[in-house]
């Protein structure tokens, strides 16, 4: 089975290389259908490989579709990801950070399609809302004071305090 998301990094030239990708229902289906399970998205990726690196930009466009939390009906959710990645060579497959990766030396193909799955996926909100309740949702997010630690003494300062709490006071 051929990986269309493969890059073979032992014929690449040190530089800059830039790729393309269409990522849609197929994409979805071999990657996790378990988050999105349809979209329309563009990923450009300008991989610039160095002697003991390479260095993975990625710019993805497009739509998602997902659930409404509120509604349960399906919408767009446009995305708009910028991220990069480090792979460097090492001894060892594993994983040094969210933004490097350590990849074996005798490594022949880096599969790109993980972490464009992985950047699609951890761009959707937490809390999917349909757009025509967006309005309604930034009115329920109105600030509203439920507690002040303002006491009574604070807010009539002609009432005598304890001597004590005014050098207490004077210490903040």
């Amino acid at each position: 089975m051929v990986n269309l998301f493969g890059v073979n990094i032992i014929g690449l030239s040190p530089g800059k290389h830039q790729f393309e990708y269409e990522l849609n229902k197929e994409f979805f289906a071999k990657y996790g259908a378990e988050s999105v399970t349809k979209g329309n998205l563009k990923a450009d990726v300008l991989l610039n490989k160095h002697e003991t690196f390479i260095e993975c930009l990625f710019t993805i466009n497009g739509t998602v579709e997902v659930t409404c939390d509120r509604s349960l009906d399906l919408f767009d959710l446009t995305l708009q990801i910028n991220r990069m990645l480090v792979y460097k060579f090492g001894d060892e497959d594993r994983e040094i950070s969210d933004d490097v990766q350590m990849v074996h030396r005798d490594t022949a193909t880096l599969d790109l399609g993980q972490p464009m799955y992985e950047y699609i996926v951890l761009a959707i909100p937490f809390k999917k809302i349909h757009p025509r309740f967006l309005q309604d949702e930034n009115e329920d997010e109105e600030v509203k004071l439920i507690y002040t630690t303002e006491t009574e003494a604070e807010k009539n300062e002609d009432t005598p305090i304890d001597p004590r709490w005014e050098k207490l006071k004077k210490l903040k």
